[in-house]
């Protein structure tokens, strides 16, 4: 492909500057290029470090090389932000989109774009562009909360645009314009992944036909749970108003926290999950999934809930999760619902402060024992032994009455 073969799209005039969501991979170095020609524009690259265990200084050193200056070339540090702003909240609504999956690659979204409409104000951008493809919820979620932060702002989607629709295309369009290419980059792909501190996600090729199982080979963060320790290792996580903030008594910070689980986790088989989900976007897909330190610490959350939380607001939490999970795994982070839904979430966490343990065993994880100064739990009132007159089983009798009226009156129309 040559520079004159470009055919400029509607809407490219009056674009000067765009920021891009930069990783340094081959899609993102060819978007880079892409937007030069295209739109005859500056590029602004942005990567974000969100504990994906990647060097980012490679893709430095890429955007130099085409071109961008280095004045225009963000690498943010985003781990803190990212746990204690993101995933944290998220875990105290117990949120699990379809009951299963705890929205790695979801929660991740809506910080890149916040951070990316910063850089776009502060650079004096018209416009932001990300690799997502236009079959995927990334797209949607990335958009929905840039026209959230930032109403009037332009968005290129190049995967909706450009007529480089397949891997071998993008390859012969990279060698064309000299970009570099790792070589595992060169034969078809085998499977796509995306990584946080919270999760990886693999989806695709290998793992497209939901009967076949997963290829040893995807997981990258957990041991197999077969191969995993005969021991089981014991832990405790502390909450203090919901949040976890220590680690087998040692105060952590957020991401520390985190990134400590996931070693627990990865040593230990936990947090796999295969899934078939409904996407945003109208499709079902089959992805791979690997928690292992967010599937430890939203069961200790569980956990730490069971004694602090009173039965109806533990209940109204319960019916809210999906709603919020929803909300989160479509893209409407920065919606007034779930800020309306975060505030009667966050308002719920003030007594959750105590102690969880754990035992941690060939990929499970299994709460032993919590204890909160702000326990709701009476063993002198649950006791099977005297209680003293703690409770007095008599008045179950008129309870039970009051609540089978309807059902008796109802049994004797029936009969």
């Amino acid at each position: 492909m040559t520079d004159s073969s470009i055919t400029r799209p509607a809407g490219a005039a009056g674009i000067d500057r765009v920021v891009l969501a930069y990783s340094g991979g081959l899609d993102t170095s060819v978007i880079l290029k892409w937007l030069q020609q295209t739109y005859g524009c500056e590029v602004v690259t942005f990567t974000a470090d969100l504990g994906q265990g990647e060097e980012l200084e490679p893709a430095r050193r890429k955007a130099e090389m085409a071109g961008v200056k280095p004045e225009h070339i963000f690498i943010d540090d985003l781990r803190e932000e990212f746990v204690a702003d993101y995933v944290f909240p998220m875990m105290r609504a117990n949120a699990l989109y379809e009951g299963l999956y705890l929205l790695g690659t979801s929660i991740a979204r809506p910080l890149i774009a916040k951070r990316q409409i910063e850089i776009a104000k502060q650079v004096g951008a018209d416009a932001v562009s990300h690799g997502a493809t236009g079959k995927g919820n990334d797209q949607v979620r990335f958009e929905l909360g840039y026209y959230a932060l930032a109403p009037d702002i332009k968005v290129i989607a190049p995967w909706r645009e450009w007529d480089l629709n397949s891997r071998t295309k993008l390859i012969e369009f990279a060698e064309a314009h000299q970009i570099p290419i790792s070589k595992d980059k060169r034969g078809e792909a085998p499977f796509s992944t995306d990584a946080n501190l919270l999760h990886t996600s693999s989806e695709g090729r290998v793992l497209e036909d939901p009967w076949e199982e997963v290829p040893d080979y995807v997981y990258s963060r957990t041991v197999n749970p077969e191969d995993a320790p005969d021991q089981a290792e014991t832990i405790t996580i502390d909450f203090e108003r919901g949040d976890g903030v220590a680690l087998n008594g040692e105060a952590c910070s957020p991401a520390t926290l985190l990134a400590k689980l996931n070693e627990l986790g990865r040593r230990h088989g936990i947090g796999r999950l295969d899934l078939v989900e409904n996407r945003f976007v109208g499709m079902k897909s089959r992805g791979m999934y690997e928690t292992p330190g967010g599937t430890i610490y939203a069961l200790a959350h569980r956990g730490i809930e069971q004694i602090t939380l009173d039965r109806g607001a533990a209940h109204l939490k319960d019916e809210l999760a999906p709603r919020y999970a929803e909300l989160v795994y479509n893209g409407f982070w920065f919606s007034p619902e779930r800020e309306m839904l975060q505030a009667a979430v966050d308002h719920s966490q003030a007594k959750v402060t105590g102690t969880v343990r754990l035992k941690l065993y060939k990929g499970n994880v299994i709460v032993t024992g919590r204890k909160s100064p702000h326990s709701l739990y009476s063993e002198k009132v649950v006791t099977f032994e005297d209680d003293q007159g703690a409770y007095d089983q008599r008045d179950a009798a008129g309870f039970i009455k009051l609540n089978a009226l309807r059902l008796r009156l109802l049994g004797r129309r029936d009969r």
